[in-house]
């Protein structure tokens, strides 16, 4: 007995997605993703890594503290982060303040992973680079001079 030969028109989805050059680029259509988008999930993504104190810079982390103090303000999700976006790739460039005793190397390697499963998950784009510069490491004794002063009136 003979079986039945699958036809020529019948493809598997995996064929159809080995065909198409990338998730963004289809043959129904290609989608773009704005560089504040990859910001944004690149800054979320750093910020969860154990170590990472906060992103940017001493003049970034300056006005995003005020910006904070501002009613109804609040900190930039991608302050300290830029990146690249093109039509498949993208790369990044962090500056972070890393927690005093976590071994920064390790810190950096975390986040490094973190943030390229982060973008190519949620965005399809594949990470190119992720350049990491630590500028500060955050001492515990840097809190006690950010506790407020007590009130002159009562």
């Amino acid at each position: 007995m003979t079986q039945p030969r699958p036809s020529s028109s019948s493809t598997s989805s995996s064929e159809v997605a080995q065909a198409a050059p990338s998730g963004l680029q289809t043959t129904q259509g290609t989608t773009t993703i704005a560089d504040n988008v990859v910001q944004k999930v690149v800054g979320l993504a750093a910020r969860e890594v154990a170590g990472v104190y906060a992103l940017g810079g001493g003049a970034a982390r300056t006005i995003g503290a005020l910006r904070e103090r501002i009613p109804g303000g609040s900190q930039s999700i991608g302050q300290g982060v830029s990146v690249e976006v093109g039509e498949k790739q993208a790369a990044v460039d962090l500056d972070l303040v890393t927690e005093y005793g976590a071994p920064i190397a390790d810190v950096a390697r975390s986040v490094r992973r973190n943030v390229i499963a982060a973008v190519e998950g949620m965005t399809g784009l594949q990470v190119t680079e992720v350049n990491i510069s630590v500028n500060d490491i955050h001492l515990p004794t840097d809190d006690e001079g950010q506790q407020q002063e007590p009130s002159r009136v009562q």
